[in-house]
């Protein structure tokens, strides 16, 4: 594949919640990271170049890291990912009507959102 695939900004922490609040406090007020308070109802955090958001999970036992990957021309990039063999699931969270990104997963199991920088 030519690069039309780079690492993102964004990196999701999905905390079961029996942990979440724990987790939260760990990032705020044990490490101390800056607060992202542009976003009212998102608990995230200024994490070196990145942000890291922390959703609660409902449901989960365990939590899960899901990454951000940035293309220019998403329908080529997933296109190329599934000829490749990469497992693709949109049904795993909501992007809504019209996102340009869907979420793959890499061999391990690892949720990557794959989308074009100005999907949102």
């Amino acid at each position: 594949m030519t690069k039309t695939i780079e690492g993102g900004i964004n990196i999701a922490m999905k905390v079961p919640t029996h942990q979440y609040e724990a987790t939260v406090a760990f990032y705020r007020d044990t490490l101390g990271l800056q607060p992202i308070t542009d976003k009212p109802g998102n608990v995230g955090f200024i994490h070196g170049p990145n942000q890291l958001w922390i959703d609660e999970a409902k449901g989960h036992s365990q939590a899960e890291v899901w990454l951000e990957l940035f293309t220019p021309d998403f329908p080529r990039a997933a296109e190329q990912l599934t000829m490749d063999g990469v497992l693709r699931n949109d049904a795993i969270e909501d992007l809504g009507e019209g996102f340009r990104g869907g979420w793959f997963f890499n061999p391990a199991g690892i949720v990557h959102m794959v989308r074009e920088p100005d999907a949102w």
